[in-house]
């Protein structure tokens, strides 16, 4: 049976689930995070011990600005309200991506939540928040001296971090979006046209059952 370490979400589908309801779309990713709180609570009763989420990649920019910016207040509106939850659960919390690029407000509760969770470990939860693998790659490269996969893995954003195990996207699009794309060579890659509110514990239950029994090769036989 497979050993799982690190499950990797592309939160897709937010946005046409509000419109759908005939909300809009800034209701679905408010309803969204109440998914992500409902997902994590479910990979810490499981012993999960890493997660990773795409909050907002660094193509997100292109979005009108005030969905950017509903996006960005709800993200520090969490933080804000549900710190001593996040800590009662023991999670902690780290950004990947350019944080430093991100509007100070945002940037300062972030860093103080990561300040905060940083010795909590029951989970530990990647937010991919300005983030985009292809820059994440660029800059790897730039800073590796002595080029191998060892060194260059020392300059990502995940650095010792076991890469993920499983990908998961909703929303039906097959496509990684410019996520991950190092870390997920070996992942095993699961796509849902459910869309990300409507994704649920029970949804994940029965992609971490297939992936249990999946064969996982790496290249031998």
């Amino acid at each position: 049976m497979n050993k799982l370490n690190h499950i990797a979400f592309i939160m897709d589908g937010n946005g046409r689930w509000g419109k759908k309801k005939r909300r809009g779309r800034n209701y679905g990713h408010l309803r969204g995070v109440e998914t992500v709180k409902q997902i994590v609570k479910y990979c810490v009763k499981s012993k999960i011990p890493i997660v990773t989420f795409y909050v907002f990649s660094s193509e997100n920019w292109r979005r009108p600005k005030t969905e950017i910016s509903f996006l960005f207040n709800l993200i520090k509106k969490y933080f804000t309200q549900e710190i001593q939850s996040i800590m009662s659960q023991g999670i902690r919390i780290k950004i990947i991506g350019e944080i430093n690029k991100l509007p100070s407000d945002l940037k300062k509760i972030l860093n103080k939540c990561i300040k905060l969770t940083n010795k909590n470990k029951k989970i530990l939860v990647n937010l991919a928040i300005n983030y985009g693998s292809k820059n994440e790659i660029l800059n790897a490269s730039r800073k590796t001296k002595n080029f191998s996969i060892k060194n260059f893995e020392k300059h990502l954003y995940t650095k010792n971090i076991p890469n993920p195990d499983i990908l998961v996207r909703t929303g039906g699009h097959q496509r990684l979006s410019n996520f991950m794309l190092w870390q997920l060579a070996y992942a095993e890659l699961f796509f849902l046209k459910k869309l990300w509110p409507d994704f649920s514990g029970d949804d994940l239950k029965k992609i971490i059952d297939k992936f249990k029994k999946s064969k996982r090769n790496f290249g031998a036989v």
